[in-house]
């Protein structure tokens, strides 16, 4: 106690200015309209500012689940749309993209449904502007899928305007672009062609949107064009996408391998 005396008196001096300061403030501020009300002015910014944080938190969960009940709609309206066009055997599933790469040869996508949702490998994939790629390997609650931006990926694809095939492929410089192959010189390309799937496989039902024709060359002495396709899918922002589930896939893969087989 007695120490506690000895370094009051040692410091009385400055608490004593201490006192008479805050004493000062609150005289100035209970008695000055300006401070008192420049003080409760930050006072509200600072509050308006935190108010204004959390609803931007909101707005983005909110953003989040209006996506995610957007998909799912658009999911729904295909598979209405399907059911007019009288193509029961095809459904869309609406799903997440947890996980992307863009800047590899070999780029793949991760979706959050797996075998217990009824995926399975081989199926196709695409979003709200075109083809995204096909699942390769299934786990029970998440799903690996090659997008077409992988120089594995091979797709089968024809003119919208003449139904002429050919075969889309990668080749791992521009995730923007991909390139048409097997396109022989005796046809008209434009720049601005549609490019669609050929329906070839059970994979993706026929004309689904694939790209447009970016560029096209054709030297003298060649017998195929060199076509530069512009990609519908932006894998820059792939969010949501759907699996396209065929009811008769099985069924058509086990015809081909047997026929293979007899071969």
């Amino acid at each position: 106690m007695q120490n506690l005396w000895k370094i009051l008196l040692r410091y009385s001096n400055f608490l004593v200015f201490i006192l008479l300061e805050v004493a000062a403030f609150l005289l100035l501020f209970y008695n000055q309209a300006y401070p008192r009300s420049s003080v409760l002015s930050t006072a509200n910014e600072v509050i308006a500012w935190q108010y204004e944080q959390e609803e931007v938190i909101r707005d983005y969960f909110r953003l989040k689940r209006i996506n995610s009940q957007l998909a799912e709609e658009n999911a729904m309206l295909r598979n209405q749309l399907a059911l007019l066009q009288g193509d029961s055997a095809i459904s869309y599933h609406s799903v997440r993209v947890v996980q992307l790469t863009t800047d590899r040869l070999h780029n793949y996508l991760t979706i959050d449904r797996g075998e217990n949702d009824g995926i399975r490998r081989g199926q196709g994939v695409r979003n709200q502007d075109g083809v995204v790629g096909i699942v390769r390997t299934v786990g029970l609650n998440y799903s690996v899928v090659l997008p077409i931006i992988n120089m594995q990926t091979n797709l089968s694809c024809r003119f919208k305007k003449n139904d002429f095939v050919g075969f889309l492929q990668w080749d791992g410089s521009d995730i923007r672009y991909a390139q048409l192959a097997d396109i022989p010189s005796h046809l008209v390309v434009n720049i601005g062609d549609t490019i669609v799937t050929s329906g070839l496989s059970p994979v993706f039902p026929e004309g689904l949107p694939v790209g447009v024709v970016e560029s096209r060359v054709l030297h003298e002495g060649d017998s195929y064009y060199t076509i530069r396709v512009r990609l519908q899918a932006n894998f820059k922002r792939l969010k949501y996408v759907e699996v396209i589930k065929n009811a008769n896939q099985d069924e058509l893969e086990e015809l081909e391998e047997t026929e293979y087989g007899l071969d």
